[in-house]
């Protein structure tokens, strides 16, 4: 069982946001979905099996959510390092949290082959909605391969037949 890098986890959120056209993440899905793809892709880019965040991921309906995440962003918030707004957007009846950096990332804390898992992960899915990678989610072999509410192992990750061929 891999430990939480806080350092990590949070600079990978720090950078994913600064990746978005706008400069902020509309959407807890969205960001958690992010987070998933950074961890399990993370997790099978030369079969390392190593995650950046050291999360674990449980099965939910709207797809893979990392158990700390909610700790997480709230921390960076209270620590000035990230602003968390509710925002009425899309005519949708519930607010849209908006995550928005008030910090840069420090990119030293990653190695090499995290640094292509980011930048992998912020080409492919940046530009999708949250109930795009919802979906795509659901189609993979993680989310599938356990019921509601259980924990994610990341070895199912090597049933995605991931291309990393512009990861390098």
């Amino acid at each position: 069982m891999a430990t939480l890098n806080v350092s990590k986890y949070e600079n990978a959120i720090l950078f994913l946001i600064s990746q978005m056209r706008d400069g902020s993440i509309h959407g807890k899905k969205k960001l958690a979905k992010l987070l998933y793809y950074v961890d399990f892709d993370r997790f099978e880019y030369h079969e390392s099996m190593q995650t950046i965040t050291g999360d674990r991921y449980k099965h939910r309906p709207m797809g893979p959510v990392p158990d700390s995440f909610l700790r997480v962003v709230s921390d960076m918030r209270d620590e000035d390092k990230i602003k968390i707004d509710e925002v009425d957007e899309y005519g949708l009846s519930h607010p849209t949290t908006v995550y928005t950096a008030l910090a840069e990332p420090d990119m030293s804390v990653f190695d090499h082959d995290d640094i292509s898992i980011l930048n992998r992960v912020a080409k492919h899915y940046s530009g999708k909605t949250g109930k795009e990678l919802e979906n795509q989610s659901h189609g993979e072999a993680p989310w599938r391969g356990v019921e509601e509410q259980e924990h994610i192992p990341f070895e199912l990750a090597f049933y995605r037949e991931t291309d990393f061929s512009d990861a390098e």
